[in-house]
């Protein structure tokens, strides 16, 4: 009995590469596609999810997740993570003077 051909699980980086090789001048999605061992037609597929940025598949690069709420939230992280160390550092920067003036 002949089965479907198996389907491969080809990482993030693999898919973005394959899409950005097809996508230089004078090379097309088949000549990629022939070089990977994939049809023209995975390139495309992948193509048209990788312009979707925001929807599921291609949400996130090297680990950094590039959704917009993902994005938001860490924006709001960063800067109380900033508001929470500059306070710090004023404190333990009256904590040396006070620590200082009782010697």
């Amino acid at each position: 009995m002949m089965g479907r051909k198996k389907n491969h699980a080809y990482t993030e980086e693999f898919r973005k590469e394959a899409v950005k090789r097809s996508e230089k001048p004078g090379i097309t999605q088949a000549m990629v596609a022939e070089e990977l061992g994939i049809s023209a037609q995975q390139i495309a597929n992948w193509k048209r999810q990788f312009t979707r940025l925001s929807d599921k598949q291609f949400n996130s690069l090297e680990g950094v997740d590039y959704s917009k709420k993902e994005s938001e939230e860490i924006r709001k992280l960063r800067r109380e993570n900033k508001r929470l160390q500059e306070e710090m550092d004023f404190l333990k920067k009256a904590a040396a003077y006070f620590a200082k003036n009782q010697e």
